[in-house]
């Protein structure tokens, strides 16, 4: 539990809080209101004075009327900042996003749904400070408040990155966490294109920790997260995570060639002892032949999502792109060149009708 408290402001941490926004109409509001509960100095429960010095909502196109309340939002507290992205580029670059327009000296990213709580950010300070962690990663005490398949695939593909490709923070990656700004604005500055923001922040960050946090129920919203983004996500980290799974490429040619090699000492031995004699062998051929073809294509498939990735960030594609708002831009004119013309055609006659 936090305190509010008074003095001097030279030791109070300053925190900068992204919030990625993509359906965030309904509990927007909500969450900006908590976080403004903290807006004046607080206390830790270790004594760690803190304030959350801004609050940066970064609009990534979503398909509801988010960039309104933003607006409201921005115009109902001093605090409060819009980021806007030139189109829909994700989460991960969303955040990104946001962490390069942070200022302060922590960065605290948080979903837009209402299930994580900001009353929490102080522990999470608490744990950076005695562990020395420049990155701190909410440990959920309770069950995720998703669907029982989500749940269990976001468990499943976090032990395979684990288990697979030596990742072992991998199980502790949630998108409720704290940073130093310094890494914060680092890694935004330095991640490439369809990098994974978790597998970034693990290069360049030392000594990370968890910090136990009961997650709340998500808002009145339906989930932006549909089967095939969550596979796409998955697989982002997947090839983000370094050249492991070219590694894995390896092992399974490896792997195909040593059973191919099994094989053949078969047929070498059946052949000699006449057990193989008048056997076609058709259907052991074609078993071969089409997992055999699978191996190779996948295989494939690895090695070019590699350099699909290297491709893009060769060509310059950029992993976000921060544009002001729409509304106060060039977009945001309303006036039409008709209903311009026939002002200045009236303004010109001084207003009247002129003679035949």
């Amino acid at each position: 539990m936090t305190n509010a408290v008074t003095g001097s402001s030279a030791n109070t941490h300053r925190i900068s809080v992204v919030v990625p926004v993509y359906q965030g109409e309904k509990t927007l509001p909500a969450v900006v209101a908590e976080l403004m509960g903290l807006a004046e100095p607080q206390i830790s429960p270790a004594g760690h004075r803190f304030v959350i010095a801004e609050v940066l909502l970064v609009f990534d196109h979503g398909p509801d009327g988010s960039a309104q309340v933003i607006r409201d939002l921005v115009a109902r507290y001093d605090i409060v900042r819009g980021v806007w992205l030139s189109r829909n580029f994700g989460q991960h670059p969303a955040t990104l996003a946001g962490m390069a327009s942070a200022g302060g000296d922590w960065v605290v990213t948080m979903d837009e749904d209402g299930q994580h709580d900001p009353a929490a950010i102080g522990d999470m300070l608490d744990t950076a400070m005695a562990r020395q962690s420049t990155l701190v990663y909410a440990l959920p005490t309770n069950k995720p408040p998703h669907g029982f398949l989500r749940n269990a695939a976001s468990k499943g593909a976090k032990k395979v990155v684990s288990a697979l490709l030596s990742s072992n923070d991998a199980p502790n990656y949630q998108s409720f966490r704290l940073v130093t700004g310094e890494v914060a604005r680092s890694v935004a500055a330095y991640a490439g294109n369809a990098v994974y923001l978790d597998v970034a922040l693990g290069w360049i960050a030392s000594n990370v920790a968890t910090c136990p946090v009961a997650l709340r129920e998500e808002g009145d919203r339906a989930s932006g997260y549909r089967l095939r983004t969550l596979l796409s996500h998955f697989w982002r980290m997947v090839i983000s995570s370094g050249t492991r799974g070219l590694r894995l490429v390896s092992l399974i040619g490896a792997l195909f060639a040593f059973l191919g090699i099994c094989l053949a000492i078969y047929l070498f031995i059946s052949y000699l002892t006449g057990h193989g004699a008048g056997q076609q062998g058709w259907t052991s051929t074609m078993i071969v032949i089409l997992i055999s073809t699978g191996a190779i294509l996948f295989s494939l498939g690895v090695i070019a999502e590699y350099v699909g990735v290297n491709v893009n960030m060769a060509m310059g594609k950029p992993a976000y792109l921060i544009v002001s708002d729409p509304a106060v831009g060039p977009l945001g004119k309303t006036g039409t060149v008709a209903a311009a013309t026939n002002h200045g055609t009236a303004a010109a006659s001084g207003g009247n009708t002129p003679n035949a």
